[in-house]
């Protein structure tokens, strides 16, 4: 998932490996056939604001995190 990898390449350096780990629990559950449209708008909501807490602490920066956070809701808020 192209979204995903943008978020990996966007994380600075020193945090990419323990960012990577929380990811995969995010992309695992958006990749699911089984959820429903709630379900899938609840993670997707809850990974916006995982990125937001990453802007906020300067891992990820402000202009990566607004292309992120509008490839989010196009791709599972829509």
């Amino acid at each position: 998932m192209r979204t995903f990898d943008l978020i990996r390449d966007a994380v600075l350096p020193e945090f990419r490996e323990r960012v990577a780990d929380y990811l995969v629990d995010y992309e695992t559950a958006l990749r699911k056939n089984a959820l429903d449209a709630e379900e899938a708008r609840e993670v997707a909501n809850q990974l916006r604001g995982y990125l937001r807490g990453l802007n906020t602490t300067r891992v990820l920066g402000m202009a990566d995190w607004e292309e992120l956070d509008r490839r989010v809701v196009e791709t599972w808020l829509k």
